[in-house]
């Protein structure tokens, strides 16, 4: 009894002490925490009329958010904590400030309905990364279906939403106006829907890229970058518009997938 109390005592009163943890399992959890920090700052900015910093946050959110799992599993450094926090950055990086940034720039003019759309979204949104982690840890789904993800991505979502945003950045006269204001609100609605569909779309996890392919993809990739850089608002259109054209395409590979797999799955038990 007295080494227990001892031990109590070596522990102080305010609960259980956290032991000590290497710095490998603390930057997963720092780029998290740097994500959210992008896209509450994003939501600040939309306030303040800053609109196109705004986006910059929101993106770069997104990519923190993107990267802190995979650098997890880098480092070897994935813990119940880390996927805690994943989840949470997710539903502001990917949910909130989106929809937050979208409707100070145009929805409001649309008033209520302007209103209710970004609540969609960012409901749609939360329900998609609940999705995701139930299916996730769903062993007994057949390997292949795993490559798809069931309905589109929250990070696509969060991308694909602002695009009224990058329209207007690249002064081809589109004008905030109510009628521009209607129409992004059904565009908004349209991605929620996205967001929570049983659309299957491949998600690239298992693709092998051959050996004498690798430099050109590389040089690819480098020059998106660059004009992502250089031309920000007409990259991001035409990748909204190119993503936009490829999930027809997935939902077509996917029904010849589950033929060529000797499986007829119905369109309700997609993914």
């Amino acid at each position: 009894m007295g080494a227990q109390f001892k031990k109590f005592e070596a522990h102080g009163s305010g609960g259980p002490r956290i032991r000590e943890i290497p710095m490998r399992m603390v930057l997963p959890n720092l780029v998290t925490v740097l994500a959210i920090c992008a896209g509450l700052s994003g939501i600040r900015f939309g306030f303040e009329g800053r609109f196109e910093p705004a986006v910059v946050m929101v993106l770069l959110a997104a990519f923190l958010d993107g990267i802190d799992g995979r650098l997890a599993r880098m480092l070897k450094a994935t813990s119940k904590f880390g996927a805690q926090m994943d989840s949470l950055a997710d539903i502001v990086n990917f949910g909130v400030a989106p929809a937050l940034v979208l409707y100070a720039f145009l929805l409001d003019r649309a008033g209520s309905f302007g209103w209710i759309a970004a609540l969609l979204f960012t409901i749609a949104c939360g329900l998609r990364l609940a999705r995701f982690n139930v299916l996730d840890e769903d062993h007994d789904r057949p390997i292949w279906q795993s490559e798809y993800f069931v309905g589109v991505p929250a990070p696509a979502g969060a991308v694909l939403v602002m695009l009224p945003l990058y329209l207007s950045f690249l002064r081809l006269g589109l004008e905030p106006d109510r009628l521009t204001a209607f129409v992004a609100t059904g565009f908004t609605v349209l991605v929620a829907f996205l967001l929570v569909s049983r659309l299957p779309v491949y998600s690239g996890k298992s693709l092998k890229v051959p050996g004498d392919k690798v430099l050109p993809i590389i040089l690819a990739v480098v020059l998106y970058v660059l004009l992502l850089m250089t031309y920000p608002w007409y990259t991001l259109t035409a990748s909204v518009a190119g993503y936009l054209i490829f999930l027809p395409f997935s939902v077509r590979a996917y029904s010849k997938r589950a033929k060529r797999e000797g499986e007829k799955v119905p369109p309700s038990d997609i993914g």
